[in-house]
């Protein structure tokens, strides 16, 4: 008998299934940022206990999304100027490292992954989707992460990934060219690897980072600045289909 293509169905815990459900509400930006949530709103909400809606909210915190506040509860991490400047300065450290270590040990199994990352980018810049054009612009820099074959550089990288999610969502938020611009900015890093220029990926790796998180930061200084006598602690609210400040 012929196998039948049907996808396989995956059994998932249910605490897994709500934190995977919660991350990609706050990261698309449908809870928006700076948002209080509590664990009742979110288990009527969702139908699930408040031990599930907890364990869900905690994993959350330790990724990075979510802060608990003492007696007022959970909130949606806004990314200040500051953290946009952490955060890009951190990544483009680990992914110079990571296309040197992936350059240096290319192989056609390696090219083939990391040519699948690509393809699926171009696909969904040609179909035009903002948030599909995110999650493949990401999904191309975590391929590369994978590829290092580096358990502790993976590791430390996973700390900050939904973070960087943020961050990329927000980028193309607050400039809409970057939607246009995303081939051009990728295509010559993934040469570079596939070439096993070992330098040439590390540079473009690390110079891709601190271009576009400096143009994000200097746009969020800017506005904050703006503000900064109706609201001191402005912060940056990624993530929606248009960047939003308050």
């Amino acid at each position: 008998m012929a196998n039948l293509k049907i996808p396989r169905v995956i059994k998932m815990p249910i605490e897994v299934q709500a934190t995977d459900a919660l991350r990609d509400a706050i990261v698309s930006g449908s809870i928006a940022a700076g948002e209080r949530v509590t664990e009742i709103q979110i288990s009527q909400q969702m139908n699930l206990s408040r031990a599930t809606v907890r364990t869900a909210l905690h994993q959350l915190a330790k990724e990075g999304l979510l802060t608990l506040v003492p007696y007022t509860g959970w909130t949606v991490i806004s990314l200040s100027a500051h953290d946009v400047w952490e955060l890009y300065t951190l990544r483009s450290a680990v992914e110079r490292l990571a296309g040197r270590l992936v350059a240096s040990t290319i192989t056609p199994a390696k090219i083939e992954r990391l040519d699948g990352a690509m393809d699926r980018l171009v696909r969904e810049c040609e179909r035009g989707d903002v948030d599909r054009i995110a999650e493949a612009d990401f999904g191309l820099h975590h391929t590369i992460i994978k590829l290092a074959d580096h358990g502790r550089l993976a590791a430390q990288y996973a700390l900050i990934e939904q973070q960087v999610r943020m961050l990329i969502r927000s980028s193309d938020a607050f400039d809409p060219e970057a939607q246009i611009l995303k081939l051009d900015q990728h295509r010559p890093i993934v040469d570079a690897i596939r070439a096993g220029d070992v330098e040439l990926a590390g540079q473009l790796s690390e110079q891709h980072n601190l271009v576009e998180g400096e143009k994000l930061s200097a746009r969020l200084k800017a506005l904050q600045e703006q503000a900064l006598l109706e609201e001191p602690t402005a912060t940056l609210r990624p993530a929606r289909k248009r960047a939003a400040l308050g």
